[in-house]
């Protein structure tokens, strides 16, 4: 495409200016012209594409602002009795290392957030884009691996809260 040539790297020094991060300014600047192609757009001026540019910097840094808030909204929500802790003798690290070993990706994933990260469900859920149901079938998936594993139903059974 000519006009990402031609255009491209202005735009990303000024959403780099504006962001702060190169990846950032790139993925800012390709999106735009992904977009523009796909609609097949590909005689605009440089003023809409500073206009445009400088508008996804924005919706990002918004976006980027609004996420830590709903997020230290969140935890400051969270209670604190229904949240089990990785210190206690239900969240038994090397046993939960070895599950790892034994599970997909997603899995993995899910595990680690709730087990060492301390997230309850529905912060799960909005992590992985799971619904909450979906997160407490693959929990019982990975207590039944754990249960397998260890041969020990009370240290699955004692992790408690909203797994």
């Amino acid at each position: 495409m000519d006009i990402y040539q031609r255009y491209g790297p202005a735009l990303i020094r000024k959403c780099t200016r504006m962001l702060g991060s190169v990846d950032d300014a790139e993925d800012i600047v390709q999106g735009l012209f992904y977009d523009l192609l796909r609609k097949g757009k590909t005689d605009v001026d440089l003023p809409y594409l500073y206009r445009a540019s400088t508008n996804r910097c924005l919706n990002l840094i918004r976006n980027s602002k609004k996420r830590a808030e709903l997020l230290n909204a969140q935890a400051k929500v969270v209670d604190e009795e229904n949240v089990t802790r990785t210190d206690e003798p239900s969240a038994n690290r090397d046993l939960l290392e070895k599950v790892l070993r034994k599970l997909d990706r997603k899995s993995r994933q899910i595990l680690v957030y709730r087990y060492y990260d301390d997230m309850t469900q529905e912060e799960i859920a909005s992590m992985t884009g799971y619904s909450r149901k979906t997160i407490g079938k693959k929990l019982q998936l990975i207590r039944t691996t754990v249960t397998q594993m260890a041969g020990d139903t009370a240290m699955v059974s004692g992790a408690g809260g909203d797994v």
